[in-house]
C-alpha cells in the first residue's frame, strides 16, 4: 500500500538518484570497505571500537555514493557515447549536473561532521584528503592513462584514517596496507577499463587498460602478486597466523581465476573479473578475523 500512495513521478525521481549513488550496485561500496575493515582490525589489533566501526562502515557507503555522484557529473558528455552508460540519469537528462554537485557536496558534509564527532583530531585532518581525491579522480581520465592510480588512491585513504582513527597515529603497517590496496585498485579496475575500452579508445577517454595494451592482463598480474606479497608482508610485521595466510591464499586463488576469466577480454568476462574482486578482499578480511579471534 504505501508505495501505491507514492506520486509515480516523485519514485521514477528516488529511483534515478538510487540509481546516481549506485545503491542498485554495492560493489563499489564492499570494494571499499573490506580494505578498512583490514585497516580497523590490524590497527585494533582485535575488534575494534564500535564507535569507529559504524563510522567507518556508514563512511565507505556515503563516500563511495558521493564518488558516483561526482563521477558522473564528470562524465556526463562522454557517458552518452559508452554503451555501458549511456542510459544513466545523469547521461540522460533525469537528473540535472546541479543535483549531482549539491549531493556529493551533502554527502560529504554528512560524513564530514560523522568525522568531527567521532573521531580524534587526526582522523580529522585526514579526511580532507580523501574528498580532495574522490573529487579530482574523475576528472584525471582526460589528462592521464593512469586514472586507476588516483582511484587507488581515493579507495585506500580510509586505510590511514581508520588507523589514525583507532591506533591515534598512522604507523609504517598502515602504509604498507594502503599501498598494497592502490595497487589492487589499480588491478580490478584495469579489469574494468577492459569492458569499456573500445568505446574509451574512439571517444578520447584515457584508462590503464589502453595503456598497457596487450600487455594488460600480464601486468594486472604482477601487481595482483605485488599485493599478495605486501599483504603477506603485513601479516609477518603483525605477527598473523595460519588463518591470515590461508586467506591470502585464497586471494591468490581468486586472482588466478579472474585472469582465467579475463582470457579473452571480452566485456562479460572482463566484468566477471572485476566483480569477483569482492571475494578476494572478503577472503583476507575473513582470514584476518579468525586469525584475531583465535589469538
Amino acid at each position: 500500500m504505501l508505495p501505491n500512495a507514492v506520486p509515480a513521478h516523485i519514485q521514477n525521481r528516488l529511483t534515478d538518484y538510487a540509481r546516481l549513488l549506485r545503491l542498485d550496485r554495492p560493489i563499489g561500496s564492499l570494494l571499499l570497505l573490506w580494505p578498512t575493515y583490514w585497516a580497523l582490525w590490524l590497527a585494533a589489533d582485535g575488534f575494534p571500537g564500535i564507535g569507529n566501526f559504524i563510522v567507518f562502515t556508514l563512511g565507505v557507503f556515503l563516500m563511495r555514493a558521493a564518488g558516483c555522484a561526482i563521477n558522473d557529473f564528470a562524465d556526463r558528455k562522454v557517458d552518452r557515447h559508452v554503451k555501458r552508460t549511456k542510459d544513466r540519469p545523469l547521461t540522460s537528462g533525469r537528473i540535472e549536473a546541479w543535483e549531482a554537485v549539491a549531493l556529493f557536496a551533502g554527502i560529504c558534509l554528512l560524513a564530514f561532521l560523522m568525522v568531527v564527532l567521532f573521531t580524534n583530531t587526526q582522523t580529522l585532518y585526514l579526511s580532507f584528503g580523501g574528498v580532495v581525491l574522490a573529487f579530482i579522480y574523475p576528472f584525471m581520465k582526460r589528462y592521464t592513462h593512469l586514472p586507476q592510480l588516483f582511484l587507488g588512491a581515493a579507495f585506500s585513504w580510509a586505510i590511514p584514517m581508520a588507523w589514525a582513527a583507532e591506533a591515534g597515529e598512522v604507523t609504517r603497517m598502515a602504509w604498507l596496507l594502503f599501498t598494497a590496496n592502490v595497487l589492487w585498485t589499480v588491478a580490478y579496475d584495469t579489469l574494468y577499463a577492459m569492458v569499456d575500452r573500445d568505446d574509451d579508445i574512439r571517444i578520447g577517454i584515457k584508462s590503464t587498460a589502453i595503456l598497457f595494451g596487450e600487455a594488460d592482463r600480464a601486468v594486472i598480474a604482477v601487481l595482483q602478486a605485488m599485493v599478495v606479497l605486501i599483504l603477506a608482508l603485513v601479516g609477518k610485521q603483525a605477527d598473523l597466523g595460519a588463518f591470515y595466510y590461508l586467506g591470502l591464499v585464497a586471494m591468490a586463488c581468486l586472482f588466478v581465476f579472474q585472469q582465467h576469466l579475463a582470457r579473452y577480454r571480452d566485456r562479460e568476462g572482463c566484468f566477471r573479473a572485476f566483480l569477483n574482486n569482492n571475494w578476494a578482499g572478503f577472503a583476507v578480511f575473513t582470514g584476518l578475523l579468525l586469525d584475531l579471534i583465535i589469538r
